[in-house]
């Protein structure tokens, strides 16, 4: 990067929207009216329609300190596209809303649509709209998407059914591993100026700075024709995660700890930082996999997939919701997870 640094006060606002929205693309066929006007149309062509907003507000969900904007665009976007494959649904569209302070240049805010823009283009996502504003201090991000489902095809948390099998996606507790070094190594730098060790850490970190959406599970379950019961994204800890599903469907679980699916670099480098890996599976969050329900006749079907681990089943109410260890302990499941809040 150059260190050019160009005032955004200098472009106006409108000159701004112009700047950072003139390399973006539509992709769908829905989308009518994107940028430039007053609003964006939509047509969903007989589709039902899937909201979601999420807020992202420096020092509390993310720190500049050990985030590139480019990769904060990125997983910006990722998070949210994730609670619309969450759904079963088909992220289309996604507006974007930023408000920042005049530390900021137009180079960084540059950098940080690079990101935006190469997530919208690997999930096939149109920016139609959105605003940008200044800030007293720091960085605000507010991203709506959009999706499309099939009418009746969207899943909820609150129809699991008592005997389901308990599902999830891919590895968990690697982005809480990640957060981990990195705040350990921003906290030797802040007392000591020595520059970071990652310790070739790349995929603990990379779960963490950039994680991806699950796209691909939703597309295995539908060519499969699997529907799942019910579903849920993985951002704040497998446990509370589960315990949204058990509260919203009036139903307990058992969980088997040794099905949980950690990755075996993950697990070997929290044993370095005496962590225990379930621990971070449990309680980490921002893995942002899928966890879901089916009904046990689908289960054959599932075999075809690597990426998706049976955990546990789904009981009776009154029987609570239970972790079951390696040692055959029986211990009550409880949500530790990770609330963004700064503490």
């Amino acid at each position: 990067m150059s260190n050019e640094r160009t005032e955004i006060s200098s472009l106006g606002e409108f000159g701004l929207i112009d700047h950072l929205t003139k390399n973006n693309e539509i992709r769908n066929a829905s989308t009518l009216l994107s940028v430039g006007d007053d609003a964006a149309v939509i047509d969903n062509f007989g589709k039902q329609t899937v909201v979601t907003t999420d807020m992202l507000v420096e020092g509390i969900h993310f720190d500049l300190m050990y985030t590139p904007l480019k990769h904060l665009g990125y997983k910006s976007v990722v998070v949210n596209l994730s609670d619309i494959y969450a759904m079963n649904a088909t992220p289309t569209h996604i507006t974007l809303s930023i408000a920042f302070s005049n530390r900021f240049s137009l180079e960084a805010l540059d950098e940080f649509y690079e990101g935006v823009y190469a997530a919208c283009e690997k999930y096939g996502v149109d920016l139609v709209g959105g605003d940008t504003t200044s800030s007293q201090k720091g960085f605000i991000i507010s991203i709506t998407a959009i999706g499309e489902v099939s009418p009746d095809k969207y899943v909820k948390r609150s129809t699991a059914n008592k005997s389901d099998l308990l599902c999830v996606s891919g590895f968990l507790g690697a982005a809480f591993l990640g957060l981990t070094i990195l705040e350990r190594e921003k906290k030797v730098y802040s007392e000591t100026g020595i520059q970071p060790d990652l310790e070739n850490q790349a995929y603990i970190v990379g779960k963490l700075l950039k994680p991806e959406a699950r796209k691909d599970i939703i597309e295995f379950l539908s060519d499969s024709e699997i529907m799942p019961t019910s579903m849920i994204d993985i951002s704040d800890g497998l446990s509370s995660e589960i315990l949204h599903i058990c509260k919203q469907s009036n139903l307990g679980c058992v969980l088997y700890e040794d099905k949980i699916p950690i990755n075996e670099e993950a697990r070997q480098y929290a044993y370095k930082l005496e962590l225990d890996p379930t621990a971070c599976a449990l309680s980490g969050g921002e893995d942002y996999e899928l966890l879901f329900t089916i009904a046990q006749a689908d289960y054959e079907k599932l075999l075809l997939s690597e990426q998706i681990s049976v955990i546990g089943y789904m009981t009776a109410p009154e029987e609570g919701s239970h972790l079951i260890t390696r040692g055959g302990n029986k211990h009550a499941l409880v949500a530790q997870g990770w609330n963004h809040v700064s503490k």
